[in-house]
C-alpha cells in the first residue's frame, strides 16, 4: 500500500515566513450570511480572498523568479514539479554554529538524475524560533548547485528558509539552479518521515501568470 506523506506548512493569517515580507491576510468576499440570500433556504457558501506574498509557507521557485523571460509557475512543465522520483539527503549535522553549506560530498553517493533532491536539515523544527530566520540555516553552496545541475537533478528542496545564504546578495544557488531550469522548494516540513529513496514527490503551484514563485501543497507518495 502506498503512503501519502504531507510535506508542506499550513498558511495561516498573520504567519511570518520571511520577516521582510508582509503576512498573509484572509478576508470575506461573501460571508455565509450574505451568500445565503442567493440560494435555497439553508444553503450558504464560504467565499473569501487571501492576500499574501508569493513566498509564503512552503513554496516553489520557478526559473522566472530569478531570470527574466524564463518559465514561471504558469508555464513550467508539470513533469518538472510533479510525481518526480525522490531522494532524501540527511544533512542534519549542519547549521547553528557549525558548517552551514551543503556541499557535493553530502550527496556524492546518491543517484539523483531526474530526481527531486530533498535536503533534510531538521531546521523545520525551529520554525517558531528566531534562529529559523536569523541566517543560521543550512544552504546549498554554489558548488553543490552546479553539481546538482551537472548530475541531472530535476528539482532541489530543503526544510529551511532559503536555498542560499541570505547574507550573500549574489544568491548563487538560485542563480545556478533556476538558470538551468531546476526548480527550488523552500520551507518543507516532515522530511524525516521520508525514506531515503522509493518515493515520488510533488510540489505543484497554482498556474498564476506573471509569478515566479507560489505556495504549494508539497507531498510524497511512498511505497
Amino acid at each position: 500500500m502506498a503512503r501519502l506523506i504531507e510535506l508542506s506548512r499550513v498558511i495561516e493569517p498573520g504567519m511570518i515566513t520571511d520577516p521582510r515580507l508582509p503576512a498573509p491576510a484572509v478576508r470575506d468576499v461573501w460571508t455565509r450570511r450574505a451568500s445565503a440570500a442567493h440560494y435555497a433556504p439553508g444553503v450558504s457558501f464560504q467565499i473569501a480572498a487571501i492576500d499574501l506574498p508569493q513566498n509564503t509557507g512552503t513554496y516553489l521557485d520557478a526559473p522566472f523568479h530569478r531570470h527574466d523571460g524564463a518559465p514561471g509557475v504558469w508555464d513550467t512543465p508539470i513533469e518538472r514539479v510533479a510525481h518526480l522520483p525522490g531522494v532524501r539527503v540527511d544533512v542534519r549535522g549542519l547549521g547553528r554554529g557549525g558548517r552551514r553549506a551543503i556541499e557535493p560530498a553530502d550527496f556524492a553517493q546518491a543517484d539523483i538524475r531526474g530526481a527531486a533532491v530533498l535536503f533534510w536539515t531538521g531546521f523545520d523544527a525551529l520554525w517558531d524560533e528566531p534562529a529559523y530566520r536569523a541566517n543560521e540555516h543550512p544552504f546549498i553552496s554554489s558548488e553543490a548547485a552546479r553539481t546538482l545541475v551537472e548530475r541531472g537533478a530535476a528539482l532541489a528542496g530543503l526544510d529551511a528558509i532559503n536555498a542560499d545564504d541570505t547574507a550573500d546578495g549574489a544568491r548563487p544557488a538560485h542563480t545556478i539552479l533556476l538558470g538551468a531550469g531546476v526548480c527550488i522548494v523552500e520551507n518543507l516540513v516532515n522530511l524525516g518521515a521520508l525514506p531515503e529513496r522509493g518515493f515520488r514527490f510533488t510540489a505543484a503551484p497554482v498556474r498564476a501568470k506573471g509569478l515566479g514563485s507560489f505556495p504549494v501543497r508539497a507531498f510524497a507518495v511512498a511505497e
